[in-house]
């Protein structure tokens, strides 16, 4: 069980959409705007696990040609939060992102995140510690994730809220928002070098 926590730990504390997004929207919005989005993020992440579980996402993913759909749409999204957290609060942009994304747009992420089915799955299939019961350790692995996702999602979202909370000149404010952006866009080209196989 150690070992699987462990895992958890080092699998959603690396850099993906979900932290990088989080941090991103604490820093451009605060923190309340940031909650209402972690929230969205909980339960997305929660319903792919679900997925994951009762074999839906191998189901979907074994349709030909999904995957890739799944990963242009992901791209896609991934690319439009980083624009909404590049020029949140930007006066010389020419796009100004005046409301933050809330719950929908935390459920849309992980619905389309690669990384949370991947993570998921090796997590939900891989790590058994208790054999006598499939049901109790998938339970237990829930209960596990979840106490570790959250308190990291908002460890993530204070980070980004005490930047905004700074009151830092609007050029540091607006760096601070490209940097977000482009550590985003990092984990996208990433996500493209892995799917075509580059990377492997």
């Amino acid at each position: 069980m150690l070992t699987f926590a462990a895992a958890v730990l080092l699998l959603i504390i690396t850099p993906g959409p979900g932290v990088l997004s989080t941090a991103g929207v604490g820093a451009a919005y605060g923190f309340r705007p940031g909650l209402t989005y972690v929230t969205g993020l909980c339960i997305g992440t929660n319903l792919v696990a679900l997925a994951v579980i009762t074999g839906l996402a191998a189901l979907v993913l074994s349709v030909p040609g999904l995957r890739e759909v799944l990963m242009i749409a992901s791209v896609a999204y991934l690319l439009y939060l980083a624009g909404r957290i590049a020029f949140a609060g930007s006066r010389i942009a020419f796009i100004e992102a005046k409301s933050p994304p809330g719950i929908g747009a935390g459920l849309l992420l992980q619905a389309i995140n690669p990384k949370a089915y991947a993570v998921n799955t090796a997590l939900i299939t891989g790590f058994a510690f208790y054999p006598a019961s499939l049901a109790v350790e998938t339970g237990v692995k829930l209960v596990i994730m979840n106490a570790i996702w959250i308190p990291l999602h908002l460890g993530w979202l204070w980070a980004g809220v005490a930047l905004h909370r700074l009151n830092l000149p609007d050029t540091t404010q607006r760096m601070i928002n490209y940097a977000m952006a482009l550590a985003m866009l990092g984990v996208v080209a990433l996500a493209i070098l892995s799917a075509t196989g580059f990377l492997n």
